[in-house]
């Protein structure tokens, strides 16, 4: 079996190294080449444009970063009008829910199978082959591509048969944890004007009730205060809480702290911040409290 993989960011080079080494014929392309160059030394193919990348694959993963850009990748650069027929695009961004619809019609009109598959887990959890993959589409197709999808995570979470499924659980996911970054970091501030050692909180709370990854992992950079380099910058969370906002808004679902994030990330971006971490959220509860927590570990 053929496959092919388009973007290889932060999150889709590791996805694309651990398809890769589990055997897999694999194509790779991405706007910058040095992605490219690393993957090509460890033994993909690499091509010159999207559409040469999936001209001949069975399985076309592509993790992009919004809906733009999968619509600049997707159908403007020619690659799904290059898929062949019967063959599967696996698409593992995060986009939002009326895209999802319309690339599940597209790809029907081209007689390709859509299964949306967005992930769960930071670059490092990807690298390790630990992700935790939400699939949703064509019941044949998600078994199809679901061998190639373990691959990458330690396990496929199957949430139905319209691809827009997997993109609202995803939606639903980031939502709360956005929420979450923001309950702790104001949290930390009104404990820190009162003597508390954010440190000593966050170990009480990541150990007792709050003993969970999602806690966990941005209390170690809210201890430390590392939002650089990113795993998800505030730009890219901001877009995710608007995906929230903008499926909620659609079915008149009330998201008022969807509103509160929101503005929160805006100030961050704002204040030049848009690179850090959202994570951050903390940082800035913090400013808004009038305790310095800027410092930063290189």
């Amino acid at each position: 079996m053929k496959t092919a993989f388009l973007g290889l960011g932060t999150m889709g080079a590791p996805m694309a190294r651990n398809l890769l080494a589990s055997g897999a014929d694999l194509t790779v392309w991405n706007r910058s080449q040095a992605a490219v160059d690393s993957l090509r030394e460890a033994g993909a193919q690499a091509a010159d444009s999207p559409a040469a990348a999936v001209a001949d694959a069975d399985v076309v993963f592509s993790m992009l970063a919004d809906d733009a850009i999968c619509e600049q990748v997707l159908v403007e650069s020619g690659a799904l009008a290059a898929m062949q027929d019967g063959a599967i695009h696996v698409n593992m961004a995060t986009v939002s829910v009326p895209f999802a619809k319309r690339m599940d019609t597209l790809h029907a009109e081209h007689g390709v199978a859509y299964v949306a598959a967005p992930v769960m887990g930071r670059a490092d959890v990807a690298a390790a082959a630990k992700l935790n993959i939400l699939a949703a589409g064509d019941s044949q197709a998600v078994n199809t591509a679901t061998p190639l999808l373990e691959t990458m995570g330690q396990k496929v979470w199957p949430v139905g048969d319209s691809a827009e499924m997997a993109n609202v659980v995803k939606i639903q996911v980031n939502f709360m944890l956005a929420v979450a970054i923001e309950s702790m970091g104001e949290a930390c501030a009104l404990g820190e004007v009162y003597g508390i050692e954010t440190g000593q909180f966050l170990d009480i709370v990541t150990n007792t009730l709050f003993a969970c990854l999602g806690y966990q992992s941005y209390a170690g950079l809210i201890r430390e205060s590392r939002y650089r380099p990113a795993n998800m910058p505030a730009t890219l969370g901001n877009k995710d809480v608007g995906l929230a906002l903008s499926a909620a808004n659609d079915r008149q679902v009330p998201l008022p702290l969807g509103s509160v994030v929101r503005d929160s990330l805006n100030e961050i971006i704002a204040n030049g911040d848009g690179d850090k971490d959202w994570g951050a959220l903390a940082e800035y509860a913090a400013k808004r409290a009038r305790i310095d927590r800027s410092r930063e570990r290189s």
